[in-house]
């Protein structure tokens, strides 16, 4: 977990959420951490977030961002658009931007968020391009 903050500080951020909220934040990072051990993580103004710095910054290199919100905490993909989702779990309507709004740690399909976060770090926006 080279480019990862220590958990105090980011406890420490998380620390007037609400426990439920508190608990799905610390899971998705765990998870994050498992698949892309090497990612880089950023406290940011709602939340948190996770790039490859060895590609890129956290837009071109972006695996997700997770956000808490009043009643939910959202996992995000900066291109999620492009990730297979067959369970229709990403929404949004922007170019490339999915999200996922996780409402509780019982009901949250943990296998297959832990499957987008391994696409999503795997995912190469620049991969097809020429020239």
């Amino acid at each position: 977990m080279a480019g990862f903050l220590p958990t105090y500080v980011v406890k420490r951020f998380l620390q007037f959420e609400p426990d439920r909220l508190r608990e799905i934040a610390l899971e998705i990072r765990s998870i994050v951490a498992e698949i892309a051990p090497h990612a880089m993580e950023r406290v940011l103004a709602r939340g948190l977030t996770y790039h490859d710095p060895s590609r890129g910054g956290p837009v071109k290199a972006g695996i997700c961002g997770i956000t808490l919100h009043d009643d939910h905490v959202r996992l995000h993909f900066i291109h999620g658009a492009f990730l297979e989702d067959p369970l229709g779990l990403l929404e949004g309507d922007r170019l490339a931007k999915r999200f996922m709004r996780i409402h509780s740690f019982q009901d949250a399909p943990w296998e297959e968020i832990s499957v987008l976060i391994r696409r999503s770090a795997r995912f190469r926006p620049t991969a097809n391009i020429k020239g």
